[in-house]
């Protein structure tokens, strides 16, 4: 967002109808429902989109708070955590949290290379990083560090993520684990992330490109690179290194539309060059230098920071993406066409989004193999090894039988389509295109594997196509 003037409602695709097709029963369910179940659905549709073009708004939760009707304050973008659907199980609490918006700050606090020191004791060393501006040590030997001090920037603002919860540190990330079922205490003692992970650096004017660097500086001002640390000098004879883990990035082909499709992966170096990947997350030998390529974050791009991955979403690309209301427009839609249990004939409801992590009466589950939406039930097992192991009553097809739930993140969604996909074995919905998007997605894994997982939870994906369409019932009356 910028601060030009604009016409206000904001003139966006989904302003005025919070989703394609919102006056209509969905066209991608293979169903058959009931002229008042359409009625029902219509009525619920209108009601959600005259509200939303009361309200006037495209903006997340996040955005809403800070827009105020006079002055809107320049927003650069988002990083949204991947695996957590909305929030962190224990909930969002200061600078922990599954997304966080970056801000113009009130004052530049940009820093950018000014004077080299080549020190040869470790006293001179310690003398120049102890005079109160931001430096990067590089430790060569025993007996000489290359010392590069960074003086302000009043051009750029910059915010830095990491483990540490110390003062420095604008974004606080710790390990995902599948499923993010996981706990505080179990995240710091195997964490793989650094505590000064990275950097990313905003133009505080237009078109307010964002950088990402590999690091981040310490309560002291300072990034250290000890002997053991990927580092070089390169041809103009500027120092660069690499991180323990790394941070690796991959921008979208075709921006992070429906069109979207995955690039290739890269690391970052300190200074913001771009490499190809080592042999192995940690390994001393740095990868080869692409100088077609660059460190600016696009809307869509990944950072990997070895044990989190984070989506950057620019101000522009969440102002054309569905809002946690839109979503909950089309819970309410697929509530209202009163979908069916083939067998049982009891109606399903997916539960509400403060709701989504219990197993509720109505919710819908779904036999992953084939598609087929049912309420619950237990029977169908094919083997007292595999649990999860269910053969479907409409066509025999035997798979995992798992609980529906709605992706409520909104900034994974790469259009506003009805959610009438399933990532298997998760059972997590959204739309066709999100859906595919995500399956084809590699992600790091470990230090050097790589695989497609569901962005709510992060759980591994399986199948021949890694996402299923759901076939639901319509209501017979």
């Amino acid at each position: 967002m910028t601060e030009q003037q604009r016409d206000w409602p904001p003139r966006a695709p989904f302003a005025a109808v919070p989703f394609p097709g919102a006056l209509t029963p969905f066209s991608g369910w293979d169903c058959s429902g009931g002229a008042d179940s359409a009625g029902i659905a219509a009525e619920a549709a209108a009601s959600a989109a005259a509200s939303a073009a009361e309200r006037g708004s495209m903006f997340s939760p996040g955005q809403e708070e800070h827009c105020a009707p006079n002055k809107e304050p320049v927003k650069y973008g988002e990083l949204v955590v991947l695996g957590y659907n909305g929030a962190l199980p224990n909930g969002d609490r200061g600078r922990r949290k599954s997304r966080f918006a970056l801000y113009k700050r009130p004052k530049a606090n940009g820093v950018k290379p000014s004077t080299v020191h080549v020190i040869s004791t470790p006293q001179a060393s310690k003398a120049i990083s102890c005079k109160g501006q931001h430096s990067i040590s590089y430790t060569l030997s025993r007996n000489q560090t290359v010392v590069v001090e960074y003086t302000h920037d009043k051009d750029t603002d910059m915010f830095q993520v990491g483990r540490s919860t110390e003062s420095p540190i604008d974004f606080v990330v710790t390990d995902t684990i599948s499923g993010s079922q996981n706990t505080d205490e179990a995240q710091i003692t195997q964490s793989t992330i650094s505590r000064f992970a990275c950097r990313i650096v905003c133009d505080r004017n237009e078109p307010y490109t964002a950088r990402i660097f590999a690091a981040g500086f310490d309560s002291s001002k300072n990034i250290f690179l000890g002997e053991k640390a990927a580092k070089w000098k390169n041809p103009d004879g500027h120092m660069d290194g690499l991180t323990t883990n790394g941070v690796l990035v991959m921008h979208p082909r075709g921006g992070f539309t429906e069109e979207s499709q995955p690039g290739v992966w890269r690391e970052i170096s300190v200074c913001g060059d771009v490499y190809t990947l080592r042999e192995t997350r940690s390994a001393q030998q740095r990868g080869k230098l692409v100088e077609s390529e660059t460190n600016v974050l696009q809307d869509g791009s990944l950072i990997d920071l070895c044990g989190a991955t984070l989506l950057w979403r620019t101000a522009d690309g969440l102002f054309h993406t569905p809002t946690q209301k839109h979503i909950e427009a089309l819970r309410q839609e697929i509530n209202a066409a009163r979908p069916q249990c083939p067998v049982g004939l009891n109606t399903l409801a997916f539960p509400s989004i403060n709701r989504k992590e219990v197993v509720e009466e109505k919710q819908p589950w779904a036999y992953l193999s084939c598609g087929h939406v049912h309420g619950y039930h237990n029977w169908g097992h094919r083997s007292d090894t595999e649990a999860n192991e269910r053969e479907c009553p409409m066509c025999r097809t035997v798979g995992p039988y798992v609980p529906l739930w709605l992706g409520c993140e909104a900034g994974f969604y790469v259009d506003a389509g009805p959610p009438t996909h399933a990532f298997t074995p998760c059972g997590h919905v959204c739309s066709e295109k999100s859906a595919k998007y995500w399956s084809q997605i590699p992600l790091p894994h470990g230090t050097h594997a790589f695989h497609a997982a569901c962005p709510f939870c992060a759980t591994q994906l399986v199948g021949e196509q890694n996402c299923i369409k759901l076939i639901f019932q319509g209501p017979i009356d």
